[in-house]
């Protein structure tokens, strides 16, 4: 009975050992420059050289779907996230403890708020015919980018800012690709694969199409967004509502935390 009792003790307190939970031992404000600098060069393609989001989820909300310790943020920053395209990082664990001092930093730095009205914004989206090429919950086009997490993606100001002047920011795999094949053939869309030999873009009414490289006599990048601007057509109120809309499509908080 007495070995028994020595076991339970034993597990017990190797347990609230290996679960006690891990503090970030850079926190100076050295140390959150330091972050600051390497987040800069190499995790703001991603997600936005604010912390606004991009192809990477928004991280001034201070919300963080897959861990929010500091343990959790170390090994998500070093490991990658699986099943996502959060990759691994060659940095030493002192210069991921500086980038996790930082990421900190960017949710204290905004509380941000809308006045807008999530349900009139959603009239405002139908009225507007943006499911023409955005897709939301599985239904709507594919000639731009699916907005159903949109909102745990991108600050409120990069949604009013994409609304009003989409050429500003347009991310790598929304810009158009122009091919023209040896027989004049012209094909548009956006670039899904590359390599070497092959080039599979994504045509609007067409779907998928994948071109040998050889038969290519042209090949060129638009830097403009196919979105319209929508400066001088929708102001107001009624971009507030949009706005608010947008920043209600997010992923479910069920398990995440600040």
């Amino acid at each position: 009975m007495r070995t028994c009792l020595l076991l339970f003790v034993l597990v017990f307190t190797t347990r609230a050992q290996s679960t006690r939970e891990v503090r970030n031992p850079h926190t100076s404000p050295a140390d959150v420059a330091a972050g600051a600098k390497i987040f800069r060069g190499h995790c703001a393609e991603c997600h936005g050289l604010t912390g606004e989001g991009g192809r990477g989820p928004n991280l001034t909300t201070g919300v963080f779907y897959h861990g929010s310790s500091d343990a959790d943020l170390l090994r998500n920053i070093t490991d990658g996230i699986p099943g996502t395209t959060m990759p691994s990082v060659f940095f030493s664990e002192d210069q991921v403890w500086q980038i996790v001092a930082y990421v900190r930093t960017l949710s204290e730095r905004r509380n941000q708020t809308t006045t807008g009205d999530a349900t009139k914004g959603a009239r405002i989206y139908a009225n507007l015919r943006c499911g023409g090429c955005h897709l939301v919950r599985g239904e709507g086009g594919t000639g731009g980018p699916d907005l159903t997490l949109i909102g745990s993606q991108r600050s409120l100001e990069h949604l009013r800012e994409a609304i009003l002047d989409p050429n500003a920011k347009v991310a790598r795999e929304f810009r158009i690709a122009h091919a023209v094949h040896e027989n004049n053939a012209e094909h548009r869309g956006f670039v899904m694969n590359e390599d070497t030999h092959y080039l599979q873009l994504l045509e609007a009414g067409k779907g998928l199409t994948t071109l040998p490289k050889r038969d290519l006599r042209k090949q060129t990048i638009e830097y403009k967004s196919v979105m319209p601007s929508y400066r001088g057509k929708i102001a107001g109120d009624d971009l507030n509502h949009l706005v608010a809309y947008l920043a209600s499509l997010r992923r479910s908080t069920e398990g995440a935390s600040k």
